[in-house]
């Protein structure tokens, strides 16, 4: 699957230019760790842009209805799997085994933590810092539907430091800050 084929999925499921945007940051981030760990950039983009694919028509069945929309689209097994390990216990109980689904399983929540914090500053995602961001991972009733847990374990799974991890998603999401509105 193209960047162009999974945009135009994403859209047709999704309205809500929130959720796009959310895809489109993720997607960013995920890209990034892909190079980082030397792997398929497009392919992790993918998964990250495609992630909650479901969300906005069935939240009820998330991650279990995008299994069924993208077999459909006859997308590979571990696509799909990787995908429905960024639900894991909250919505499925497939665990993130391969990086890819550590690093999605990660930083789906800090996305939005991301997203969040720029929202609040002037400056949006410009010159934000990961010393910025800490503090409002710090304050629990700042974006309170952000599951810090999830971040917090997913680091662990990850074995990578917390802050290493906001600094490699803050900059991939400066990168696409304009096409984010941020």
């Amino acid at each position: 699957m193209t960047r162009d084929e999974a945009l135009t999925l994403l859209k047709k499921y999704n309205e809500s230019e929130a959720l796009i945007n959310h895809g489109k940051a993720v997607e960013a981030v995920m890209k990034a760790f892909a190079k980082h760990y030397g792997e398929d950039e497009e392919y992790w983009g993918n998964v990250g842009l495609l992630h909650d694919l479901d969300y906005e028509k069935w939240p009820e069945q998330h991650c279990v209805k995008t299994e069924e929309l993208l077999k459909e689209e006859n997308v590979d097994d571990a696509f799909i799997r990787a995908i429905c390990s960024h639900g894991w216990k909250i919505c499925t109980d497939i665990e993130p085994k391969l990086q890819m689904e550590k690093v999605l399983y990660t930083i789906d929540e800090l996305c939005g933590l991301i997203n969040a914090t720029a929202l609040m500053r002037p400056t949006k995602m410009d010159g934000m810092t990961v010393k910025s961001l800490k503090k409002k991972f710090k304050a629990s009733s700042f974006a309170a539907g952000v599951n810090r847990e999830v971040i917090q374990e997913g680091a662990k799974l990850m074995n990578m430091d917390l802050p290493k991890i906001m600094e490699m998603s803050i900059k991939a999401m400066e990168e696409v800050a304009s096409d984010i509105g941020l």
